[in-house]
């Protein structure tokens, strides 16, 4: 039974996961619609992307001590990543180059978002069979 809530956990982390980069995402396309103005897309993009990056190291670090070998090694590239990002100070949106950078800044939140989902069907897929496993 404590597999089946490790997934559980696991599954509402990613969840909340897809929430932030679908907010990053939302503030782009407002700013990219002159809904709002690059201040406001900045700041607001920027205070939740902290926060992401700890909730995704910690996914990580999740799945290595629940045993989950084959979700930490596919979470790594995406840890990586946002470490690289940290680490050479890219990771936050420039208010002053915001609309120079918008596509690619949209495309890097779409890359996470896919890469996301991929690992909630995962996840989704290792609940079931665990929860099948477990009522045999």
């Amino acid at each position: 039974m404590a597999e089946l809530y490790s997934w559980l956990v696991s599954f509402f982390v990613l969840i909340a996961l897809l929430v932030v980069i679908v907010y990053q995402l939302m503030c782009l396309a407002d700013l990219e619609f002159d809904y709002i103005n690059p201040y406001d897309s900045s700041s607001r993009i920027n205070r939740v992307i902290l926060p992401e990056f700890i909730t995704q190291g910690v996914l990580c670090l999740f799945y290595l001590l629940t045993g989950h070998w084959f979700m930490s090694l596919i979470s790594v590239p995406y840890l990586y990543y946002n470490v690289r990002q940290y680490l050479q100070r890219k990771h936050l949106v420039d208010v002053t180059e915001i609309f120079n950078l918008l596509h690619w800044e949209k495309k890097q939140r779409l890359f996470k978002l896919f890469y996301l989902i991929f690992l909630l069907f995962l996840t989704i897929f290792w609940m079931i069979l665990t929860a099948l496993d477990e009522h045999d």
